[in-house]
């Protein structure tokens, strides 16, 4: 969608031209899974999939939204002086919660604004809609405001949205990647410190394939708090011995010799993937710059196996794709992406193999499943950004 696509939808609903455009990326994580709410190492990258918003500043108190993509829902009004999570304002939550805690960081956010909002990231696809939508919020109040805002504290502003206002205990990655995204580049994330590098992201002549179950994934809903818990919990018995905060801070070796603190054969499984994949997107990072594609393509699919079998976060759809994918001629390594249960898997295919893989898995897929998969090229993308100011 360009800006005047954007600029014309806004007039069609509200009547007047918006104050300015803006782009927020979707995302991918290359490899470490899981990894960032247990103080590890990940490894993402925004995408040219993301969400469009268009926006004006209000002189009253009103919220006004309006989505392309839930135009049956119509517009949606709040106030600025009442913004609750409510189930019945669905997507806008998302909204309310980044004005919530703009306005709680001490940000002068005193009249409303309308906001017309339009996303090409598959719905449920765990391609990271809810974050790319809480950074979108963030912009758009920073520029309608004038706000001084340094892009890390509106990163933590999304994440305490997902957190405390939906209700999801996710980690900090999907925000980070978003807002922080770099063209051409994939961000190595210590989720403990938030030190960053951003590493070009040269995979030769292959290119990354989103490879999309078409099963719904709701996060909130799925078994993701869960698995954090059963984290936490491992953390807590660990601790009878060490003293650690995270299980990002072991090594494999050191998990081994203490996973006998662990009093439960599930949780033991879970520690272990987020050890093992801590340590895997290291080994994934220095593969990639040493240009050894052969391995990197060996980790990710080591990713898999351990989401599938230690962390069980996979399911028959994601399963097929990634099964089906190993065995297609070009491909370097294939995994799900995201928190699972549904939604994306990634492969890093031959560009010159890419319509025959998605011929071959597009068809075991639909043979396996009962419907088909939706296959995209991930292109790497720049953060969170203003599109267009008005003149």
């Amino acid at each position: 969608m360009n800006t005047d696509q954007l600029q014309q939808a806004f007039v069609k609903i509200f009547g007047e031209e918006a104050d300015a455009t803006f782009f927020s990326p979707g995302r991918i994580n290359l490899i470490g899974e899981h990894t960032d709410y247990n103080g590890g190492h990940v490894f993402p990258a925004a995408i040219t999939l993301g969400t469009y918003g268009a926006a004006r500043k209000r002189e009253d108190r009103k919220l006004r939204f309006y989505s392309g993509n839930f135009e049956e829902i119509g517009m949606i009004e709040v106030d600025l002086d009442h913004l609750v999570f409510d189930k019945k304002d669905n997507w806008t939550n998302y909204a309310k919660g980044v004005i919530t805690f703009l306005k709680e960081a001490g940000h002068p956010i005193d009249t409303g604004f309308d906001a017309y909002v339009y996303g090409n990231i598959p719905n449920g696809s765990g391609l990271s809609s809810s974050a790319s939508l809480e950074l979108l919020i963030g912009i758009i109040a920073e520029e309608l405001y004038d706000l001084k805002l340094d892009r890390l504290d509106l990163v933590k502003i999304g994440k305490k949205t997902e957190n405390d206002f939906i209700g999801v205990n996710s980690g900090i990655m999907d925000q980070f990647a978003i807002g922080m995204g770099a063209d051409s580049s994939a961000i190595y994330l210590d989720t403990n410190t938030l030190e960053y590098d951003l590493v070009p992201l040269d995979l030769g002549d292959h290119v990354i394939v989103i490879m999309n179950t078409n099963k719904r994934r709701e996060l909130a809903d799925s078994k993701y708090n869960e698995r954090r818990s059963e984290c936490e919990t491992a953390v807590e018995e660990l601790n009878k011995v060490l003293d650690i905060k995270t299980l990002g801070e072991l090594t494999s070796q050191e998990f081994d010799q203490y996973a006998y603190l662990i009093k439960d054969a599930d949780r033991i499984k879970r520690a272990r993937h987020a050890v093992s994949e801590n340590e895997r997107t290291l080994r994934a990072l220095e593969a990639l710059k040493a240009g050894k594609l052969d391995e990197f393509g060996r980790l990710v699919n080591a990713s898999h196996v351990s989401l599938e079998h230690d962390y069980e976060v996979t399911g028959i759809e994601l399963d097929t794709l990634a099964h089906t994918a190993w065995d297609q001629e070009g491909v370097l390594g294939a995994r799900m992406t995201g928190a699972g249960f549904g939604g994306c898997g990634i492969a890093i295919v031959q560009k010159d193999k890419v319509d025959r893989f998605t011929e071959n898995v597009g068809r075991i897929y639909t043979e396996t499943i009962g419907y088909a998969p939706s296959f995209y090229i991930a292109e790497i993308a720049g953060g969170s950004r203003v599109l267009s100011r008005k003149s």
